[in-house]
């Protein structure tokens, strides 16, 4: 039988011009908390940020011990008795653009159970600019935001949703004109919800991201990436 490793952390490291967070996972919240668990993490997470994400490369990597991140987990496996995975990873890196992270449910030190990162693409580095990214990265981290502009949210996520909408109407008796009307507007709906740039400002609802951006007044001021990472999702 295959166990799941489905508790686990992600860990953040790097500065505001290259940012990684990589996710480790293990079977309970328990291990997640583990002293031995979380010193690997820690230099997991700086390693995972000099090799950018690439995980081949990782995996193949020396850490202090002289031994490879391979052969680490496996020791790591052995000695608390778990099984223990290296999830998924990312790193944000763009020219001329400044980086901004927030960590939700915090285990230790640049370790947590979410972690969001934001790259903002500006010539200003006043602190102004970093207030907007933490909180950008908070916004990001209770909204969930599936992309930044409703046409880059993933085609196969808009096909399920509109099966799930049609198959509502479907069942409500209304005329075919009146119901795709409704269909329209809850597709529009869904895509607004899940844009970041048009979703209600979390700090301040009746505005939506894009107003808060605006009213910043900085010319050059661009949401370029975002990346959200939530344990076991």
């Amino acid at each position: 039988m295959s166990r799941d490793a489905k508790e686990g952390v992600v860990a953040v490291s790097g500065d505001e011009n290259k940012t990684s967070v990589i996710e480790v996972n293990c079977e309970t919240d328990f291990v997640a908390k583990n002293e031995d668990f979380t010193n690997f993490v820690k230099e997991l997470s700086d390693l995972n940020n000099e090799k950018s994400s690439n995980l081949d490369d990782l995996k193949n990597s020396k850490m202090k011990n002289g031994e490879t991140v391979e052969d680490n987990v496996v020791s790591l496996i052995a000695k608390i008795g778990e099984k223990i995975t290296i999830g998924k990873a990312k790193t944000i890196e763009n020219a001329g653009t400044v980086n901004n992270h927030y960590l939700h449910t915090v285990v230790k030190d640049n370790i947590s159970k979410l972690a969001v990162i934001v790259s903002l693409e500006t010539k200003d580095n006043s602190d102004v600019v970093k207030n907007f990214g933490k909180q950008l990265s908070m916004h990001i981290a209770a909204s969930n935001p599936l992309a930044l502009t409703s046409d880059l949210i993933d085609q196969s996520v808009i096909d399920k949703e509109q099966e799930l909408v049609t198959e509502e109407l479907k069942n409500s008796g209304k005329p075919d004109e009146i119901a795709q009307k409704i269909s329209l507007g809850k597709m529009n709906k869904f895509k607004e919800e899940n844009s970041l740039l048009t979703q209600a400002w979390v700090m301040e609802p009746k505005k939506k991201v894009q107003d808060i951006v605006k009213e910043l007044s900085i010319a050059d001021l661009k949401i370029k990436e975002f990346y959200r990472i939530k344990v076991g999702e």
